[in-house]
């Protein structure tokens, strides 16, 4: 059992879920009822299937209160919102999770259903918004803004005051220095050095980063 009895469901059954489930299982925070996707995938981590997401209904009115969106991948903000929306609609709390090993400074503000997983750290004065994804060993600093449905992939690192609007991806191993200025539907390459603000949507590469058409 979790801490109080409290029960979770995780909606995805991919990595991103996996990831969420071994997390969870080391809090000890929560019991992990299951996981719902369209696709039976097994066990995961000793977690059974319980369904497509339409069983989320059923279990929320057995008493399982909080999920997990367990959604993650580029490209798929999509789909992550919807699923949010579906979760909100009938009920579910989601909770901030955030591993062990992850370091979360003073008067930082973490929206519900975001994640800093393994070895992040998110430094003092920063604001996640709702559903984001702080990856492995990544680094946000101080003072930074970030929208919903944000992801910041592993080993990628922001400096300070940097601004991200919603739905952001920031590649694997990219980079972008102090107080630049991302817009919504962004995504960063891996990799890539941002040194100027990126205002106009699309995907930006290289160092210097470049939109690319």
């Amino acid at each position: 059992m979790g801490q109080g009895g409290r029960k979770i469901v995780i909606a995805g059954g991919g990595g991103h879920a996996k990831v969420l489930i071994s997390i969870l299982k080391q809090r000890k925070q929560y019991e992990i009822v299951g996981y719902t996707d369209p696709v039976d995938h097994g066990e995961l981590l000793g977690v059974p299937y319980l369904g497509p997401d339409d069983v989320l209904s059923e279990h929320f009115e057995r008493g399982v209160t909080f999920a997990a969106l367990g959604v993650g991948g580029l490209l798929k903000s999509e789909l992550r919102i919807r699923v949010y929306e579906r979760l909100k609609k009938i009920g579910f709390h989601l909770p901030v999770i955030i591993a062990s090993s992850a370091v979360v400074q003073e008067k930082v503000e973490i929206g519900e259903g975001s994640v800093v997983l393994e070895g992040a750290i998110v430094n003092a004065d920063s604001r996640i918004g709702k559903c984001a994804i702080i990856n492995t060993n990544s680094s946000v600093g101080h003072d930074c803004r970030l929208g919903d449905f944000v992801h910041v992939a592993p080993r990628a690192v922001l400096g300070g005051g940097v601004v991200l609007g919603d739905r952001v991806h920031i590649g694997l191993g990219a980079s972008v220095i102090q107080y630049v200025k991302i817009a919504a539907n962004v995504i960063i390459g891996a990799g890539s050095l941002v040194v100027r603000d990126c205002l106009e949507p699309g995907k930006y590469v290289g160092v210097p980063a470049k939109l690319t058409r």
